[in-house]
């Protein structure tokens, strides 16, 4: 059985900042908040503390993950740049955007941030908190979302205590994410292709490009976020939800009667981005069936439907 930790709480002050880098260059997990949810981080090029991820959250290893690093430059020495990839990035970073290029040589990184996949998931992040403790480390971060494997994920400091509370060193509480969906990720290996719908919408990314992305094929798990089952509450979730039905509690999108809680009573994407995640932790219960709204198939819609299908998937 794993050690029970001391979870501590970190203030996003200078010196809660220096605790929590010091704690990464110990080996140990520190969970920091980003635009988009809370990471559980830990020195990517570190073997050891990267297992502890896997461990903490009981994710399967074959699920690689994302690096996180403070600019375009540190990227670059992990993996291949390309034109591709420098246009993209000008435009979307610091933000919600994870670039998946190919791995450089001797990158330095452990085998387990990768799955050993010849690829790599890179993004710069632009919350201050998150960009603060990068450039305190000085290294590259791998952070999943700081959550139980396919839970859902965190946006606040008490969702990451509620699911990891004693299997991590600390938590940087920097209050809620304002994006809260996790970044889109986009592969360009090949072709630019949307490897998961997220914080950029599709269509501002196809606007930069001036060309449509490419969808996966086949099912192989190549980026975070591709396992069918994610994202879950205790509760099953039924979508597309035109009605409540008995002893059902409703999460509404638009002018919806009856709803338990709404993602936005405007029908504002961008609001029930935000608010997607945490009002899916309030109103689980983890037993009463959870029925959501239909969701637009447009901009940001697409990333939260993507998040709301696979939390409603057979587990």
């Amino acid at each position: 059985m794993a050690e029970q930790l001391s979870t501590s709480f970190l203030i996003p002050d200078p010196d809660g900042i220096d605790q929590a880098a010091e704690i990464l260059r110990d080996g140990g997990l520190v969970a920091f908040p980003t635009e988009t949810v809370y990471g559980l981080g830990a020195d990517a090029r570190n073997d050891l503390a990267v297992a502890r991820i896997f461990a903490a959250k009981g994710r399967p290893r074959f699920n690689p993950l994302i690096v996180h690093v403070a600019d375009t430059v540190a990227a670059q020495a992990f993996v291949t740049w390309s034109d591709t990839a420098e246009t993209v990035a000008r435009a979307f970073w610091p933000g919600p955007l994870t670039l998946v290029l190919p791995l450089k040589p001797a990158s330095g990184l452990s085998p387990l941030v990768t799955a050993e996949l010849p690829s790599l998931a890179i993004r710069v992040p632009a919350h201050p908190v998150a960009r603060a403790l990068l450039e305190a480390f000085g290294g590259p971060v791998a952070a999943p979302s700081a959550n139980p494997s396919g839970r859902i994920s965190p946006t606040a400091a008490a969702h990451v205590a509620a699911g990891l509370d004693g299997r991590i060193e600390a938590i940087l509480d920097g209050g809620p994410c304002g994006v809260g969906l996790e970044s889109t990720i986009v592969g360009l290996t090949d072709a630019p292709t949307l490897l998961r719908p997220g914080g950029v919408a599709t269509e501002e990314i196809e606007a930069v490009l001036g060309a449509s992305l490419a969808t996966p094929s086949g099912d192989d798990i190549t980026a975070p976020g591709q396992l069918s089952s994610h994202y879950a509450p205790g509760a099953p979730v039924r979508l597309e939800a035109t009605d409540k039905r008995p002893g059902e509690k409703l999460l509404g999108f638009g002018p919806v009667r009856d709803a338990d809680l709404n993602l936005s009573p405007t029908g504002d994407l961008i609001e029930a981005a935000a608010n997607l995640f945490a009002m899916l932790h309030a109103i689980d219960d983890g037993h009463s069936p959870i029925a959501v709204s239909p969701i637009p198939e447009t901009g940001l819609g697409r990333a939260i439907n993507d998040r709301l299908r696979r939390a409603a998937a057979p587990r």
